[in-house]
């Protein structure tokens, strides 16, 4: 007997009907991300694994889930953990004109323990705007994220907001906050009680219950941003209060990589475990392009997780799988081979149609017809054949049927499946 495999640990595969809820969330945010000027973006599933290194050595994400390997030439590579430094990658690589934006839908790869919407291997939307720091830019980027939610139907998604200031004012709150730390080390978890000097806003970031009681009375970065931080603060919030976007300002929120300065934003759907709820988030990073070679040059931009967006969708009960695959149904009784021609030419037309294989009998092909979801069956037997005509069905609860004339079927089944 031979072995039987299973996808490995922390991947899924996705399959028909619910990867047709996939197609249609992709499809609603790349129309979103179309209509306001962003272009798709494709970057390599692997890159240099210096360029991951520049989202933040002292992450977890750099430091314990990175999937990095040599390949047969030697040279040092790594799966792509996010969405944002292979984007930034190829900015600088390429040179594009400026403000440059775009989006993606992408895998990632992080070797953490499964959890609920996230896997090892899991699928993110996310978008990019280079080359303007204009508080408006961020609050464009905020605000599509924000109306791709309430599209979905979500309603118990929260937007959380937050300044990480900038290389004047931030070096400064960083000594600050180490020196909280240092008088409440013995008070942190295990982990941050030894990072504190390397990675002092890990600990603001920790969920577990001693570090969060420990800084309830931290030094906050917007009590300490710059004149410049703390304008650009103050109109990103103006403009998502003129667009009557609401949002709460959370002064732990400083996301899970180093290369974040000012606006950082996340969205939470309470509809989901609290521990799990991060549906999306992203944030300013106006000191990555330099990092990795380019020009000073500022950017902005966020992810989404597909699995988790989709828990919160189930857990609200919005944002339901397609009802069908296709409209039409084509049943051939006969040994003519119509079956084949007239499916192909329905689709030509632009009508979903499929059919059943392997000359099955006229029951089986009506009961494969019904199963499909199909709205119409279209019937070709030997008088139809002889006619140059099709019966259609409707194969709803009243099952009416009419004659059809061959050349004016396609003109026909227009009318009855967009009345």
């Amino acid at each position: 007997m031979s072995e039987s495999f299973t996808a490995p640990k922390g991947t899924r595969d996705v399959l028909p009907p619910e990867s047709a809820r996939w197609q249609a969330l992709i499809a609603e945010f790349a129309g979103r991300l179309n209509r306001a000027g962003y272009g798709l973006v494709q970057t390599p599933l692997f890159e240099d694994l210096a360029v991951f290194e520049r989202v933040g050595e002292s992450t977890d994400v750099v430091r314990k889930e990175m999937y990095d390997f040599e390949d047969k030439g030697g040279r040092r590579l790594a799966l792509r953990p996010e969405g944002t430094a292979g984007v930034v990658r190829a900015f600088v690589q390429h040179r594009p004109t400026t403000p440059w934006k775009v989006w993606y839908v992408t895998p990632n790869f992080r070797y953490e323990s499964p959890q609920a919407g996230r896997y090892r291997q899991h699928f993110q939307l996310g978008a990019e705007a280079m080359g303007t720091d204009d508080p408006e830019i961020d609050v464009e980027v905020i605000t599509l994220a924000w109306q791709l939610y309430r599209a979905l139907g979500l309603q118990r998604v929260v937007l959380l907001l937050n300044s990480l200031g900038d290389p004047q004012c931030r070096p400064p709150y960083f000594e600050t906050l180490r020196e909280y730390l240092r008088e409440h080390r013995r008070d942190l978890c295990d982990e941050h009680r030894d990072r504190l000097d390397e990675a002092p806003l890990r600990v603001l970031d920790c969920k577990r219950a001693a570090c969060r009681k420990a800084t309830a009375d931290a030094p906050r970065m917007v009590d300490h941003l710059c004149d410049d931080c703390r304008a650009h603060f103050e109109q990103v919030k103006a403009g998502l209060g003129r667009l009557g976007i609401d949002f709460a300002i959370e002064t732990r929120l400083v996301r899970g990589l180093d290369y974040y300065t000012r606006t950082t934003f996340e969205f939470q759907a309470s509809a989901l475990d609290a521990a799990q709820n991060a549906v999306g988030g992203g944030g300013r990073y106006d000191l990555l392009a330099e990092a990795l070679g380019g020009p000073p040059t500022p950017g902005i931009g966020f992810g989404m997780g597909i699995e988790r967006i989709l828990l919160a969708c189930d857990a609200e009960g919005v944002f339901p799988a397609p009802e069908a695959a296709v409209d039409v149904w084509v049943v051939d009784l006969t040994d003519s081979g119509a079956a084949l021609e007239l499916s192909h030419q329905l689709r030509d037309a632009g009508v979903a149609t499929d059919r059943a294989f392997g000359g099955r009998s006229a029951k089986a092909q009506m009961k494969a017809a019904n199963r499909s979801g199909a709205r119409l069956a279209v019937i070709i037997g030997e008088q139809e054949l002889t006619d140059a005509t099709v019966t259609v069905r409707d194969l709803r609860a009243d099952r009416e049927q009419e004659t059809v004339p061959r050349d004016k079927l396609i003109d026909r089944l227009q009318e009855l499946l967009h009345p």
